[in-house]
């Protein structure tokens, strides 16, 4: 089956979202007294909120990456590999990139703090750096299930989403009750199902998706269970198929069965219409994911296999296709240091007093906002052409050190132990950021440190890559610089843990 570029658009697209939504919300102020301060956007202008239905692109990158996930565990699967060499893999090109941020901004965090930095100011700009990182663990779990979640898919088909879909609004409901009293901390054990649950059901729709199961671009033949719509047509040729009410049915009824349980949900239900988390405003939808996110996710899904036809029109042409490709190549990258630019331009034009300071909110401060994005564009176009070398090293040292497609035995369990390290600092900083407290983290960031040791110290003879999978970029992971993504979180004033997308 060739290539789909629309998959790649999606990712592409999530990742701009995602950077362009954050430095959007992202709102700095200087006081008379010297001190940068960054009020949260969308807790003092409550009206903005409503602009998170826009920037809210998580599921599209869930969808695309469950899309590509199939088609990446079928191949390696189909070729005598296992589970432990395939999440292996994925593991390393996520955690390579990963762990040299994490460690470069933890550098600048333990000499910022033996030279007495202000802790307040330390922690803000701690969790800013961090601000992202809640998307690693939840997509290292999926990631790590990927294989048991996809025989369930070829057993089941479209009754896992469904089924999980079911758990997850039950989840969300215990946890809407238990805000409405006084959550407790088995509340939040439960709730946090629905990072697995409400992200899951999107992944698993995206197998659905790439299988046919969903109607219109599909695998043909062979493999999972597919409908019979999903069957017919010519195998292998892109974008083509059943034509009707049968392949756009059931993306409409996604998407007009979201809409409205989202409008329900939001209208008469308890939850607020901000998809990302607002300070003081309990239940939220995204910190755990609620039923409300859920049925915007479903929707989501809706209207991207609705639209998708239309944009595989758009690009066949030559141009789209290759901003679409190097935005992808650069996605992991963007990913991780885009919030570094607002520190910059914070330092060049705030700290000095050459930035322009329209009252907050006022119709001239929201005019400035387009000249602060295009600075912070131009700057973050600078960072990532510095960090060419890197990504370079990077990508030669994933080469070396990535697991081979066969991966077993006690080689096998270190990639486990290497995940529940690595998923268990990466946590700690997406609820804490990078100086909690205006300290350095020694624990969680030994623990990031060990477990990325773990999973990409070199393996012995026959365990090294062996090209014999042929993933590729196409199998949606997280790359050195060259594949990948997410969407976002917003930064609480003081130091807090609001946490967006």
């Amino acid at each position: 089956m060739s290539r789909d570029r629309y998959v790649d658009f999606l990712r592409a697209w999530a990742i701009l979202l995602v950077v362009l939504g954050h430095w959007l919300i992202t709102a700095l102020v200087r006081r008379p007294d010297g001190t940068i301060t960054a009020p949260e956007l969308l807790a003092t202008l409550p009206w903005t909120q409503w602009l998170t239905l826009g920037f809210q692109i998580m599921p599209l990158f869930f969808l695309a990456g469950g899309h590509a996930a199939a088609g990446s565990w079928s191949r390696a699967r189909a070729a005598g590999g296992t589970a432990a060499g395939w999440v292996g893999k994925r593991a390393v090109r996520l955690l390579l990139p990963t762990a040299a941020y994490s460690g470069l901004v933890l550098l600048a965090v333990g000499v910022s703090a033996a030279l007495g930095v202000d802790p307040a100011t330390l922690a803000l700009v701690g969790w800013a750096m961090a601000m992202q990182f809640w998307f690693l663990p939840v997509y290292l779990l999926i990631s790590a299930l990927t294989p048991v979640l996809y025989a369930l898919h070829e057993r089941w088909g479209t009754r896992v989403p469904v089924a999980m879909g079911v758990a997850g609004f039950g989840v969300g409901a215990l946890v809407a009750v238990g805000d409405a009293s006084s959550r407790g901390t088995a509340v939040e054990a439960v709730g946090a199902l629905n990072y697995l649950l409400v992200w899951g059901v999107v992944h698993q729709l995206g197998f659905c998706w790439r299988d046919g199961l969903l109607g219109g671009q599909g695998r043909r033949g062979g493999g999972a269970r597919q409908s019979g719509t999903a069957r017919q047509g010519d195998e292998g040729r892109q974008g083509e198929g059943p034509t009707g009410w049968r392949v756009y049915g059931r993306a409409a009824a996604l998407a007009a069965g979201g809409l409205a349980g989202f409008a329900l949900l939001v209208g008469a239900g308890p939850f607020p219409v901000s998809l990302i988390l607002v300070t003081g405003q309990e239940p939220g939808n995204t910190d755990p994911p609620s039923a409300a996110l859920l049925a915007w996710s479903l929707a989501q899904v809706g209207v991207a296999l609705l639209v998708a036809p239309a944009v595989r029109r758009v690009l066949e042409r030559a141009g789209v296709r290759r901003a679409v490709r190097v935005l992808g190549a650069g996605s992991m990258t963007l990913y991780l240091w885009h919030m570094l630019p607002v520190l910059i331009v914070a330092a060049a034009f705030y700290l000095t007093d050459l930035a322009p300071q329209p009252r907050y909110g006022s119709p001239g401060w929201w005019a400035l906002r387009g000249p602060w994005l295009l600075v912070l564009a131009a700057v973050l176009a600078a960072v990532v052409r510095a960090l060419r070398p890197l990504e370079r090293a990077l990508a030669s040292l994933d080469a070396r050190v990535r697991p081979g497609p066969g991966l077993r035995g006690a080689a096998a369990w270190r990639v486990w132990a290497g995940l529940a390290l690595s998923g268990g600092a990466l946590t700690w900083f997406a609820g804490h950021g990078f100086a909690y407290g205006g300290t350095f983290p020694a624990w969680p960031a030994a623990a990031l440190a060990a477990g990325t040791l773990c999973a990409t110290l070199p393996y012995g003879r026959g365990e090294l890559r062996d090209g014999a999978s042929g993933e590729g970029a196409e199998d949606g992971t997280a790359g050195t610089g060259t594949s990948g993504g997410h969407a976002g979180q917003a930064v609480r004033p003081g130091g807090g843990d609001g946490r967006a997308v």
